[in-house]
């Protein structure tokens, strides 16, 4: 057993490399190994030029390794060279199967410790001005899986959008049409929703409208994965600006 074998967990943030912790940086600075996911920005790797980089991202179709291949090389890098950092996106404990690479590295003795990350379903509404909460709006919020482990529309969807609470979907930009036809069932096609593509990057896009409106708004501007869609009334105010601009736009094209 090697003595300095160590797994951390590390939240990466949202995309933009300034929101990852202090904690998070001191950390990867004592790396030997980092095993980094799809959605880190890469320029976060430059606060560790001494440790072995691992790529293990995962995008939708393309694995470069299962969740067990990623478990048994947390167990294998960090027995063989000391301390593993698990870098991952957002929140490792905010649907990043964080709970489970910890528990297969604590079944072989490896030490473990969890650094907490921005989530994106926080970080990224409030980058386009759009609180989950507002008084006498909104007093509490759902953040929602796109999908299943069965690859199916969470039933949570259909609890969350009876309330008036705020709702955050992650990961379920290829299933948008089925996520908006839950709320269009409920009468809210006029409910305002919101879909923000690469969150806090230079290159974030977004829309802002309703229920109804909202697949064709992100057609006409190509919104597509990674994205992050919210549904509530805490996005109206957006919504009625994008609205205001878009009629000054028609008025000066005619």
């Amino acid at each position: 057993m090697n003595p300095k074998a160590k797994l951390t967990l590390v939240g990466a943030g949202p995309g933009d490399p300034d929101l990852i912790t202090l904690k998070g940086v001191k950390a990867l600075k004592s790396a030997d190994v980092i095993l980094y996911d799809a959605l880190v920005n890469p320029q976060i790797l430059e606060h560790a030029p001494q440790a072995k980089k691992i790529f293990v991202g995962k995008r939708k179709g393309f694995h470069r390794y299962t969740q067990d291949e990623i478990n048994d090389i947390i167990v294998e890098q960090a027995l063989s060279f000391g301390h593993v950092i698990r870098l991952k996106g957002g929140d490792p404990f905010v649907f990043g199967r964080g709970s489970e690479e910890i528990d297969h590295a604590e079944n072989f003795g490896i030490r473990t410790e969890i650094i907490s990350g921005i989530s994106s379903s926080i970080a990224v509404p409030s980058s386009i001005g759009i609180p989950l909460t507002k008084r006498g709006v909104s007093e509490s919020f759902w953040v929602i899986t796109g999908c299943n482990s069965e690859r199916q529309l969470s039933q949570d969807l259909a609890l969350a959008a009876q309330s008036s609470a705020t709702i955050v979907v992650l990961m379920g930009m290829h299933k948008l049409p089925q996520i908006v036809s839950v709320f269009q069932e409920l009468d809210k096609g006029l409910l305002p929703a919101a879909v923000i593509q690469n969150g806090t990057l230079d290159n974030e896009k977004s829309v802002v409208g309703n229920v109804d409106s909202i697949i064709d708004k992100v057609e006409s501007k190509g919104l597509s994965s990674p994205a992050i869609i919210l549904f509530g009334e805490v996005a109206r105010k957006e919504s009625q600006f994008n609205s205001i601009i878009h009629s000054l736009n028609l008025e000066k094209a005619s």
